[in-house]
């Protein structure tokens, strides 16, 4: 209920009701302050706990019901922190739209056992250094505090197995501890999801093969990034896979979660059971003294020596999982070159091969870098058959997306999404802790997701 009805709502049925007295004035003291401690209890307060990663603001893009402005930050000194502060000042500082956070700062050496002593908040970020992101959860949960991780939660076997206790723990003391994804939020992979769930068009999901999967997912992305003319830094320890990760325990949980996601919606997998790791592979990539300088700001520093021959750092960022999801055979690959080349950044191939159609996400040239869905269908499928099929989905996907439509280019037909309103990953994290509620697929298969990566590490 809004403060000032409620107020003014009590003030009347004061007015009605004899001289006011002292228990009248007492009564209406005491809703105004039940009805604000009620407002403040259902608030989600943030704490940000030592913010490495750029993705420590991804809830603080713009201001969100739901959430307090006040945020806790506690860190140790250094240019991690000074980084997330910088990029939260220039989002309340910039012409349109600005946010309005208050940051509360704290940077010490004991800044974890600080943010445990003072509980300044009800949600902790945690988007940093990986090696150190296992204890930090832990700790969180511990304390009575919701947790929201950037990818990945476990970066190592042994990660693995304490991130599943974690979440007992979690469940024990009715806490949310997540990894939001935001590839599920976009518009060409939801469209992905729903046409494969289809089966006038899609048919079924063939089984594939170690060599010709049915499940793809590719990314390629850079070290050195913009934002406007700047580069993007990233701290020095990125670079040592000790503390970042290897590459396909990384940027891969994105793609295992896109196609557990997207092939076996709602489906709530068993790790044991549903998933086969086939085989795995990584490569590096290679950057000079100078390359690695205008990313992080930095020489190299000595924990990164083992990496170095001739001056070159060898980063195993590039990695390749082949692994089974119940019976059907998948692959993700993960790429990264050095610098992102001008007019695109980072991009996304997927492909889900059906009995009837394959399913195909490009984002290359041809289609300006903006990821684009087309539908091929299968050689075998009859002609009418397949029309018959379209016209099904345009009437069906229209009524949901005004304005979708399938354009014919050759052999396939490109998918125009129409109107979408859609969702995001912070929204998602605040529907999840306010309502108190996570779908039931959620937590198993993000351990079905991280055993995936940890176990191709294997």
């Amino acid at each position: 209920m809004n403060l000032a009805i409620s107020i003014k709502q009590n003030i009347l049925k004061a007015r009605k009701a004899p001289p006011i007295n002292l228990a009248s004035i007492l009564f209406l003291i005491l809703t105004v302050i039940s009805i604000r401690a009620t407002a403040q209890d259902k608030l989600i307060k943030l704490i940000v706990l030592d913010p490495g990663h750029g993705h420590a603001t991804y809830m603080q893009g713009r201001m969100y019901e739901g959430l307090d402005p006040v945020v806790h930050v506690y860190a140790p000194e250094g240019q991690d922190v000074e980084t997330y502060l910088k990029s939260i000042h220039g989002m309340n500082s910039r012409s349109g739209n600005p946010t309005q956070w208050k940051m509360v700062v704290y940077t010490g050496v004991d800044y974890l056992e600080r943010m445990l002593a003072e509980k300044k908040g009800n949600a902790v970020i945690i988007s940093g250094n990986n090696s150190k992101k296992g204890l930090y959860m832990r700790r969180s949960i511990e304390a009575g505090i919701h947790v929201l991780a950037d990818k990945p939660m476990a970066v190592s076997p042994n990660d693995f197995e304490m991130l599943k206790e974690t979440f007992k723990l979690a469940e024990k003391k009715n806490l949310k501890l997540f990894d939001p994804m935001d590839l599920r939020y976009d518009i060409s992979n939801i469209l992905q999801k729903e046409l494969a769930a289809i089966p006038e068009l899609f048919g079924t999901l063939k089984k594939g093969s170690e060599t010709d999967p049915s499940l793809v997912q590719e990314n390629l992305h850079h070290f050195l990034k913009f934002s406007g003319s700047e580069a993007i830094r990233r701290p020095a320890w990125f670079f040592d896979i000790e503390q970042q990760g290897h590459g396909i325990t990384d940027v891969s949980t994105h793609l295992v979660d896109m196609s557990q996601w997207a092939a076996f919606p709602g489906v709530i997998l068993n790790y044991k059971k549903d998933i086969k790791i086939l085989s795995s592979r990584e490569w590096p990539t290679e950057l000079t003294p100078s390359e690695f300088k205008r990313v992080t700001r930095v020489d190299y520093p000595n924990y990164l020596n083992k990496y170095i021959k001739d001056s070159i750092l060898s980063v195993l960022a590039n990695g390749e999982i082949n692994y089974a999801l119940k019976n059907i055979h998948a692959k993700v690959t993960v790429k990264w070159n050095y610098r992102e080349p001008t007019g695109y950044g980072d991009t996304h191939y997927a492909l889900m091969r059906g009995t009837k159609a394959d399913l195909e996400l490009r984002q290359g040239l041809a289609e300006n870098y903006k990821a684009t869905l087309y539908v091929k269908p299968a050689k075998e499928l009859k002609v009418n058959e397949f029309n018959s099929a379209l016209e099904v989905v345009r009437a069906k996907m229209q009524e949901q997306y005004p304005g979708f439509d399938l354009i014919q280019k050759g052999d396939e037909w490109m998918i125009k999404p129409g109107k979408f309103k859609g969702t995001n990953a912070a929204e998602v994290a605040i529907g999840y802790i306010l309502n108190d509620k996570m779908p039931a697929w959620e937590v198993p298969n993000m351990i079905a997701k991280y055993y995936t990566t940890t176990g191709a590490i294997k």
